[in-house]
């Protein structure tokens, strides 16, 4: 018989009940990526990975351990389950360990609908590097671009399956199609750059390579000349390519492994506002050709849309099995796992409550202040939400952007900044998190 994945699965089950496993869940991974690298017109870089993974989570009463391999024969697998439930027998009592129950397994859907797979066959590794080749062309094509860093375009393909003890098994597909280039304007000291790139479930609808040259060299264009801000308290517009980083933050303070430790700065927040009243946070894990789109989670129950967030209020954490019985709550659907460890929660497809404002729009609201199109570091206290990260894009003065700065720094309480954000329109709406540019108001700015 074929090592399909379901086999694979079912096999990893049947040696966890030959070793003495109580109940027990299986997952198994089949991948295959290309990622090609072009410099100077010339290949840099180029590396292709295949490869089958197994894991496998025993429990024994209210224990557990996990095991992983990338070897599928047989006597593995055995060796594997012995092992695993000689661990589980030494692991520490988890009163909240445990398998869903069959009547809350996900059933009958239909995978189609998700589109999370191209049909079309894998491109050749010449067709990448021909995509490469043309971004950093493109790049180059602009006055005042020095040189590309890098020009880069990637294919992938994963292929999923999990099966447990409780009846459950079902797997899916996933693609991916990437490009992406930084370039570089000026020498020495005044070397500015910046990059732009696309990654799309589906090939015909990836941004060309010509696109994402442009747009790169522009970005970096942009750039030149950029020196220190002012130093005080200003409002600061958060660009859409890194706004959403704002809303992660505010994510994994609602994650429920943060609330059951009671390590998050929104533990006690439950019902209450966290955003400006208009907005909400959707998790909408069925939106076709999104990347975080799943028909069920790594416990196997059915996932569903759902507000976190509703009018600023926020109505939900986000949990699997063991976080929601700490809590004494039901599941979200949210288990994810890999291979090597147990689930835990996660969040997938997120969408925020959009503006009716154009960024430019909000530029002019803001007046004088900080737009960001870029952030290195991080510190954040998980416990107080103290938020401070180094920044770079424009001044912006009068409401026009006057020159573009970099080397400063901006701090504030993340329960206070999401409390005041003004989001733009200019969402993109394939990505799996959909979040416009936001306006954040009195950050403090460390500068000149």
């Amino acid at each position: 018989m074929a090592n399909t994945l379901e086999t694979l699965t079912a096999a990893l089950l049947d040696a966890a009940r030959k070793a003495g496993a109580d109940s027990a869940d299986a997952i198994a991974v089949d991948g295959t990526s290309v990622s090609i690298d072009v410099l100077k017109g010339k290949l840099e870089h180029a590396e292709r990975s295949e490869g089958v993974d197994i894991g496998l989570r025993v429990m024994l009463g209210q224990r557990q351990a996990c095991v992983s391999a990338s070897d599928i024969k047989p006597e593995t697998m055995a060796r594997m389950a012995e092992r695993a439930v000689a661990m589980a027998r030494e692991a520490p009592v988890d009163p909240t360990v445990g398998l869903a129950d069959a009547a809350q397994l996900a059933r009958d859907w239909d995978i189609a609908t998700y589109e999370l797979a191209d049909p079309e066959a894998e491109p050749a590794a010449a067709e990448l590097e021909d995509h490469a080749r043309r971004a950093e062309a493109a790049a180059l094509e602009h006055q005042g671009i020095s040189q590309v860093q890098a020009a880069s375009a990637g294919y992938a393909q994963q292929r999923m399956h999990i099966a447990a003890t409780n009846g459950f098994s079902g797997g899916y597909s996933r693609t991916s199609r990437s490009i992406s280039c930084v370039a570089i304007t000026g020498s020495g000291a005044t070397m500015e750059r910046d990059y732009y790139g696309d990654g799309r479930i589906f090939q015909a609808d990836l941004d060309s390579p010509e696109t994402v040259g442009r747009i790169a060299a522009e970005r970096t264009l942009e750039r030149a000349g950029a020196r220190k801000p002012k130093t005080g308290a200003y409002p600061v517009l958060f660009d859409e390519r890194i706004a959403s980083s704002l809303i992660g933050h505010l994510i994994g303070a609602i994650n429920g492994a943060s609330i059951v430790r009671g390590s998050s700065w929104l533990r006690d927040a439950m019902g209450e506002q966290v955003l400006p009243a208009h907005l909400s946070i959707i998790e909408d894990p069925h939106r076709p050709r999104a990347s975080s789109s799943r028909p069920f989670d790594a416990e196997g129950l059915p996932t569903q849309r759902r507000a976190l967030v509703e009018n600023g209020i926020l109505r939900e954490w986000t949990l699997d099995l063991a976080s929601a019985r700490k809590l004494g709550l039901q599941s979200t659907a949210n288990a994810s796992r890999g291979t090597s460890s147990p689930p835990s929660p996660g969040a997938g497809n997120l969408a925020l409550t959009q503006g009716t404002k154009s960024r430019a729009a909000l530029l002019a609201d803001m007046g004088t202040g900080l737009l960001i199109t870029s952030m290195i570091g991080s510190s954040i206290n998980p416990t107080t939400g103290d938020y401070s990260r180094g920044a770079s894009g424009f001044w912006v003065q009068n409401g026009e952007i006057q020159y573009p700065v970099n080397e400063c720094t901006i701090a504030g309480n993340l329960r206070d900044m999401l409390r005041t954000i003004v989001p733009a329109n200019d969402a993109r709406p394939h990505l799996s998190r959909v979040v416009p540019s936001l306006l954040v108001e009195g950050l403090t700015l460390a500068g000149e």
